[in-house]
């Protein structure tokens, strides 16, 4: 952690820091002090605002540096419900720490994000982010995004997470002074109000209890003016939500271990019909089946509309496998109509919106919240 994202935490919540362990700029080790006793730990580089279930056990922490059990830390009946989820992550970004950070990954990855900002190239990419003095993202997983905005960003960009993905990120970016990360709940952000030009959460927000509040959470983040995107998944057709369903049912019970090995099957079918390079054309729509009229990949048109059998020949097949597991094992993973979520943003008084059609999955909403 650098001193210097004191700047951007809740004056609560942080008013002094206590430095334990120091390397390069950084504090390895520490703790954060707040108001009527409150601290909160700075483990690994990281500091950590969890509560409740999700805060890690501190009882070696405490005893090591004589420190007695914070007060305001208890947590609320929601973190029970998401701490099953952050296992899957936690295991997911243990294992894949480099995912993104490969020029393979990179150039599929740049280009998705391109779609999803509906920009042209990945100059303009770099371009807007340029533009940004202050950006927060949540959810970064292995960290890919985050350094890829802090090398664009003339600002300061603050990653929270709430799993050990958190871990992840800050090794891949501790070398950008103008980086910081957190370990955090995106219901439970330390960041003042209206603090951040742009905020971002790519494929995040599904994963929570609640991803409404978790986007009005968000929301309240943002500065007036500033942007704000996220991407959520979009509720698929009848054939497709059965088969999610009836998959999550099995899988979401398995460990991650046991989960990986059982995703194996479903990626072997995408790869072996990627394989294929087959396309059919249907004439009519099948409205029912929310398929469209038009030309179809064959294993494009069996993981959009029956089965999520995901495979990119940018990939390795470990990869590919991550990505069914990242669909199917975790315990929330809710999915939205346009109407659903244009009903969010009316309640919330946004009125500058865009929907980008970046793949039939998900919904992509760039917003700016009225100045």
């Amino acid at each position: 952690m650098r001193p210097e994202l004191l700047a951007h935490l809740k004056p609560e919540l942080a008013t002094q820091v206590d430095r334990f362990t120091e390397a390069n700029s950084q504090i390895e080790e520490g703790v954060l002090r707040g108001k009527d006793g409150t601290w909160w730990p700075v483990l690994a580089g990281v500091p950590c605002f969890l509560t409740g279930e999700m805060r890690p056990d501190l009882a070696e922490f405490e005893k090591k540096h004589r420190l007695a059990s914070p007060p305001g830390t208890e947590g609320l009946a929601r973190d029970a419900e998401q701490a099953k989820t952050t296992v899957t992550f936690s295991d997911k970004w243990r294992r894949f720490k480099t995912y993104g950070m490969e020029v393979e990954h990179q150039t599929f990855l740049r280009g998705w994000y391109c779609k999803k900002l509906s920009l042209p190239d990945e100059t303009a990419l770099r371009n807007f982010y340029r533009g940004k003095q202050s950006i927060l993202e949540v959810g970064p997983g292995s960290g890919f995004n985050s350094r890829f905005m802090a090398e664009n960003s003339p600002g300061t960009v603050i990653a929270a997470d709430i799993s050990e993905a958190a871990n992840t990120t800050y090794g891949n970016t501790k070398d950008l002074p103008n980086c910081h990360v957190v370990q955090a709940d995106v219901m439970n952000l330390p960041f003042p109000d209206n603090h951040f030009e742009f905020a971002i959460a790519d494929g995040v927000l599904h994963h929570t209890p609640d991803t409404h509040a978790a986007v009005v959470a968000m929301y309240r983040k943002v500065k007036p003016g500033g942007q704000f995107f996220f991407y959520v998944y979009k509720k698929m057709g009848a054939t497709r939500q059965f088969s999610d369903a009836h998959i999550r049912q099995h899988f979401t019970k398995m460990t991650p271990e046991e989960c990986y090995v059982a995703c194996e099957s479903i990626t072997e079918l995408g790869r072996e019909l990627s394989k294929l390079k087959a396309k059919i054309t249907l004439e009519k729509p099948i409205p029912v089946l929310g398929i469209p009229a038009g030309e179809h990949d064959v294993q494009r048109l069996l993981y959009y509309n029956f089965v999520k059998c995901f495979w990119n020949d940018a990939f390795d097949y470990e990869t590919n496998n991550m990505v069914n597991f990242d669909w199917y094992h975790p315990h929330n993973a809710w999915q939205h109509t346009e109407e659903e979520v244009t009903g969010w943003l009316k309640e919330l008084g946004v009125k500058e919106y865009a929907f980008h059609p970046a793949n039939p999955n998900g919904l992509s909403v760039l917003l700016r919240k009225p100045a």
